[in-house]
C-alpha cells in the first residue's frame, strides 16, 4: 500500500488564476452573486441572460430556492481566471460544503446585511477557519429596508474571532482576521464597493469591480508545485451520456493531459494504472475540452467508470496518495424499505421501481457521490437504514427517488446516538429563531417542552432573535408547530452543535392518529360525522385501507375510524334531508411534514403521485396488543 505524501515545498506557478468558494447562510444571495459575476464577466455570451439563479440547476433546487449540491464555474475577469464554488448554506448538506472547500485558497463569506450572521453561517465558517483559508466578508442585500450594515460587520468580525479562539489558531491568524477586506454589495443589482452605503441604499458604483480586485487581492494564487509528480484529487463526481462517469479534481502538483496513463490510488488502498480518455475544464457554464492542465487547476477527468470521491490520480513513477475527505458523522437516520402497503403499485400512475434490489441498488448509488450518508443494514431483507446529516438532506433524497419512479416506506426520523465513557450521548442543535414580540410566550413554550435551553435573547423593535441548544429529537416535528404558532411569521434555522448526554423522554406530539379500520374509498358522509374528531388528511373518493392514517386527532390517543361509512338509504322523509352540509378542506400533506408528524409506530407510504402515512403494523388487534406490552413494561 503507497504511504501519504510527505508535505512538499509548494511554488507559486500560477498568478493569473484564483480557487475561492462561496459561503453562507441559507438564502443570503450565494447564488444570485455568481450570476451577477458570471454576467458581468461575460460568460453568457451571445445566448443572453438565462433564468435567474443559473447554478440551482436542479428541479428541487428551484422549487425549494436553495442550494444543495456545490458546483463551480470559471469567472474571466479582466486577464485573471476565477473558478468559484457554490457550496450549500444549509447545514444537512454539509458534506458538500466540505468537500467544495477542499478545492479553494480563500473563501467569500456571504452575510445579510440585515439577519447578519446565524447557526448555518457559522458552520460553513467554521470549516474555512479549519483549513486556514483566508477570508473576504460580503456585507449582501445592503438596499434591504432593514438593512444595519456596521452592526453586522461587528458581529461577523465577532463571530470570527469566537472561532479562532475556539479552534486555537493562534494569534497571527487573529491578526489576520481582525484585518480582513469588507465589501458590500447588493447581489441583486449587481454592485459592490468598499465604502459602507447608507442602509437600505444599493452601493454607488457601476458594477461588481471592487468586489473582483479585492478577491484577487485577498485570495492568494494556488501554490502548487507544477515541477512535482502529478497528484490530482477528486472532489465530486458527475455523468454525461456520452462520457459515463466524470471526476472534479483539484491537480495539487505536476501536469495532467488527454490520453495519459496514471496511477489511480483507491481508497482500500489499491493503485491501479488507467488512461485519461478526456480533459475538461470548466468556462463559464460550460465545459470545453483541454489537451493540458497544470497545478492549481480544477478540471474534469473521464474514462475511470469507478472513480470515487476522495481518491487520488498520480504518476505512475510515484503514487502518493493525498488525504482522503474527511466530513463529520450523520446525526439523523431513516428506514427506507420496498413498499408494503396493500395499495403499492394501484395509484393512477404508479412507480416502475417496486423490488428490494432496485431500492438498494439506488441507496448505492447514492453512496458514490454523497459522502456524508451512510447506509446500514437492518433485521429486515427488504428495508435498510439511512443516516445523514438531517431530516432535510434525507428527505431531499426520499423526494429525488420517488420522481425517479420508486416506491418505498420511510420510518420516522431518529437520532443517531453514541456511547462516550459509558453513558449515552445524543446531538444537539444550536437554534436561532427570530420571531415577532407577541409570539414569544409561545415558542419559549414550545422549547421548553423539547428540552431547550435558552442561550440568548436579543431584543428588537418588533422583533426578538433567541438562541437556544436543544436536542436533535426535539427539533424532529418543530416545525409545523413553530409555523403554526408564528402564523408564518417566524424564521428558524439551526446547525448541528455537537454530543451531550441523552437527556430521557421527550414528548414531542400531543396529538394522536385517526386511522381507517377498514379499506375502501373515503365518502363525504362519514367525513362529515367525523369532523369533529380531529383534522382529516384525505378527502372524498381517496381510497384509503385498513391501518392508514387519514388525519390527526384531537386528542392525544389514537382512535380507529370508518372513514368510508355510507348514508343509509331509507323511504322516510326528513325536513333536513336537502340541507347542504360543507366540509372542512382536508389538509394534504407534503413529504416533509408527513415525516415530522410521523410517530414511532407509524411510518410514511412515498410513491410517484401519493404520500400516505401509515401504521408499520396495519392489523389493529397486533397494535393493541404491542400497547398493552409497552404500558405494562412502564
Amino acid at each position: 500500500m503507497p504511504t501519504q505524501a510527505p508535505d512538499r515545498p509548494r511554488t507559486c506557478v500560477r498568478t493569473d488564476l484564483r480557487n475561492v468558494a462561496i459561503v453562507a447562510h441559507v438564502d443570503h444571495g450565494k447564488t444570485t452573486l455568481v450570476d451577477a459575476m458570471l454576467r458581468q464577466s461575460g460568460a453568457f455570451g451571445e445566448r443572453g441572460e438565462p433564468q435567474d439563479r443559473v447554478m440551482d440547476s436542479g428541479d428541487l433546487e428551484r422549487e425549494k430556492g436553495i442550494t444543495i449540491l456545490a458546483k463551480n464555474t470559471a469567472v474571466r475577469w479582466r486577464d485573471m481566471t476565477i473558478n468559484v464554488i457554490d457550496t450549500p448554506g444549509h447545514a444537512d448538506f454539509g458534506g458538500e460544503v466540505e468537500r467544495g472547500l477542499s478545492m479553494v485558497d480563500g473563501v467569500l463569506l456571504l452575510v445579510d446585511a440585515s439577519e447578519g450572521p446565524l447557526p448555518q453561517t457559522r458552520f460553513v465558517l467554521r470549516k474555512a477557519l479549519s483549513a486556514r483559508l483566508p477570508v473576504v466578508l460580503v456585507v449582501n442585500k445592503t438596499d434591504r429596508a432593514d438593512a444595519r450594515c456596521a452592526e453586522v460587520v461587528d458581529e461577523s468580525l465577532e463571530l470570527l474571532l469566537e472561532l479562532a479562539d475556539e479552534l486555537q489558531l493562534g494569534e497571527d491568524m487573529t491578526s489576520v482576521l481582525l484585518d480582513l477586506p469588507v465589501v458590500y454589495a447588493s447581489a441583486r443589482a449587481g454592485k459592490a464597493s468598499r465604502e459602507r452605503p447608507a442602509d437600505a441604499t444599493v452601493p454607488d458604483t457601476e458594477d461588481l469591480t471592487s468586489l473582483f480586485e479585492v478577491l484577487v487581492d485577498a485570495v492568494p494564487p494556488p501554490a502548487d508545485d507544477i515541477d512535482a509528480p502529478l497528484q490530482a484529487h477528486v472532489t465530486n463526481l458527475d455523468a454525461t451520456t456520452y462520457l459515463g462517469r466524470i471526476g472534479l479534481c483539484r491537480i495539487r502538483a505536476g501536469r495532467l493531459r488527454r490520453g495519459q496513463t496514471v496511477a489511480w490510488c483507491r481508497e482500500d488502498g489499491i493503485v491501479t494504472s488507467v488512461k485519461i480518455t478526456e480533459l475538461l475544464r470548466t468556462e463559464g457554464l460550460t465545459r470545453e475540452s483541454t489537451d493540458e492542465a497544470s497545478a492549481g487547476e480544477i478540471v474534469a477527468v473521464a474514462g475511470i467508470p469507478e472513480l470515487m470521491i476522495g481518491d487520488t490520480l498520480a504518476d505512475l513513477a510515484d503514487p502518493r496518495p493525498l488525504p482522503r475527505i474527511e466530513v463529520d458523522e450523520p446525526a439523523i437516520s431513516v428506514t427506507i424499505g420496498t413498499n408494503t402497503s396493500p395499495l403499492a403499485g394501484r395509484d393512477p400512475q404508479p412507480g416502475t421501481k417496486l423490488t428490494a434490489r432496485q431500492v438498494r441498488g439506488r441507496l448505492d448509488s447514492e453512496l458514490v457521490g454523497n459522502v456524508s450518508l451512510r447506509v446500514l443494514p437492518t433485521e429486515r431483507p427488504d428495508a435498510w437504514e439511512v443516516q445523514g446529516r438531517g431530516e432535510l438532506a434525507l428527505a431531499v433524497l426520499v423526494e429525488q427517488m420517488r420522481r425517479e419512479g420508486f416506491e418505498m416506506t420511510v420510518g420516522k426520523p431518529e437520532v443517531v446516538t453514541r456511547i462516550v465513557d459509558g453513558v449515552m450521548n445524543e446531538p444537539y442543535e444550536r437554534l436561532s429563531i427570530d420571531v415577532p414580540t407577541e409570539h414569544l410566550g409561545a415558542i419559549t413554550q414550545l422549547l421548553a417542552a423539547r428540552k431547550g435551553e435558552l442561550v440568548q435573547m436579543t431584543h428588537g423593535e418588533v422583533r426578538v432573535r433567541l438562541d437556544y441548544t436543544v436536542p436533535s429529537r426535539g427539533l424532529i416535528g418543530f416545525r409545523t408547530e413553530f409555523l403554526t404558532q408564528t402564523r408564518g411569521s417566524g424564521i428558524m434555522s439551526h446547525v448541528f452543535d455537537g454530543y451531550r448526554p441523552w437527556v430521557g423522554e421527550l414528548r414531542t406530539r400531543h396529538s394522536g392518529s385517526l386511522v381507517s379500520d377498514r379499506s375502501g374509498p373515503v365518502t363525504a358522509y362519514a367525513c362529515t360525522q367525523l369532523a369533529d374528531r380531529g383534522t382529516m388528511f384525505v378527502s372524498p373518493g381517496t381510497q384509503v385501507f385498513n391501518g392508514m392514517v387519514v388525519g390527526e386527532s384531537s386528542r392525544g390517543d389514537d382512535l380507529d375510524i370508518n372513514i368510508t361509512r355510507e348514508k343509509k338509504l331509507t323511504n322516510v322523509r326528513s325536513s333536513t334531508s336537502d340541507v347542504l352540509e360543507t366540509l372542512t378542506p382536508a389538509t394534504v400533506l407534503n413529504l416533509e411534514q408527513a415525516l415530522e408528524f410521523c410517530a414511532s409506530d407509524e411510518c410514511v407510504e412515498v410513491t410517484p403521485t401519493a404520500v400516505r402515512v401509515r401504521k408499520t403494523e396495519l392489523d389493529s388487534h397486533l397494535r393493541a396488543r404491542a400497547r398493552s406490552r409497552t404500558k405494562a413494561a412502564r
